[in-house]
């Protein structure tokens, strides 16, 4: 006897995948990140200060989208560990310019090796094409995250 098609079934949704899947690269990135004394935050930081080549601390808190108080605990954090310097603005005395330092660049180093192997990890079901489908599939649904995060489109990225 042939099967019926089922009527009315809801097409795939993949925000729990997603989910699972962010929480399962979540947990084991914090795993790897917690013997370099480093937490996902810090981590962000770290990579923002290198790619832009130091910033205020004011620019920094608007870039992480975090409140200048806590941008300063943060920063703390990281000058202790002695991986950020403070200094402030020979412009502007009142800013203070935040930079990567050599010791930060080295730990951030090692935190992006350790996660590209937490990512292997999670996605070894995963050929090298269907990670860059996956890759560009994701950079397309979150394009306007990236590219302007101060968009209408913001409070959903």
């Amino acid at each position: 006897m042939a099967s019926l098609p089922v009527v009315n079934q809801p097409p795939p949704r993949v925000g729990a995948l997603l989910d699972h899947l962010s929480r399962r690269m979540r947990l084991r990135a914090e795993a790897v990140l917690a013997p370099l004394g480093l937490r996902p935050r810090h981590l962000v930081a770290l990579t923002v200060l290198r790619d832009s080549g130091g910033s205020s601390q004011q620019a920094l808190a608007r870039t992480l989208e975090m409140d200048g108080t806590n941008v300063v605990g943060l920063l703390n954090d990281l000058e202790a560990e002695a991986l950020v310097e403070r200094r402030r603005s020979p412009q502007d005395r009142r800013k203070h310019i935040v930079e990567l330092t050599g010791a930060g660049a080295e730990r951030l180093a090692k935190a992006e090796f350790a996660l590209a192997a937490v990512e292997d990890e999670v996605l070894a079901d995963l050929d090298a094409p269907q990670r860059e489908a996956l890759y560009t599939l994701l950079r397309q649904a979150t394009r306007d995250c990236v590219e302007d995060p101060c968009t209408e489109h913001r409070s959903s990225c």
